[in-house]
């Protein structure tokens, strides 16, 4: 599997004046904000809270469309984007938390903290649940939308 988190947003002007994020990737999600920077920024945590929701709702998590001409690149934050490809890894594979846990050496509890994503979790030890299974977690630098 192979996977980046990085979804298009569309930024749209209301009747207010007030810039609306929605996600075409995402149609639950959307913000929006006085200036085109605010809302830009406000995009990080309604996206992360749509793919959170998915994880919790145990939906799917679309990969990312085709970023348009017009649209900004949102990613998601590194702990949640960790934390969605664990999931996804586990959802594709069919593995489940328990064998997931064996193969730690660790107990169910641990391995459902790691998939939760309002729990904190350490990324090493997000990386080390991935290798098991044979994947591993990449990270990579761009420039951010808010700018």
């Amino acid at each position: 599997m192979s996977q980046q988190f990085v979804y298009p947003a569309s930024v749209d002007r209301d009747e207010a004046g007030y810039f609306l994020v929605t996600f075409p990737d995402f149609p639950e999600a959307g913000t929006d904000s006085e200036t085109l920077e605010e809302a830009l920024t406000e995009a990080t945590d309604c996206l992360a809270e749509a793919v959170a929701g998915r994880i919790t709702r145990t939906e799917n998590i679309p990969k990312a469309s085709r970023k348009q001409k017009d649209q900004y690149a949102i990613a998601l934050p590194s702990q949640i984007a960790a934390k969605a490809a664990l999931y996804l890894t586990l959802k594709e594979s069919g593995i489940d938390t328990s064998d997931l846990a064996r193969r730690l050496g660790c107990n169910v509890t641990e391995v459902r903290r790691l998939l939760n994503p309002k729990q904190p979790s350490e990324i090493q030890r997000i990386e080390e649940a991935l290798a098991v299974i044979g994947q591993e977690l990449v990270v990579g630098v761009q420039g951010s939308a808010a700018v």
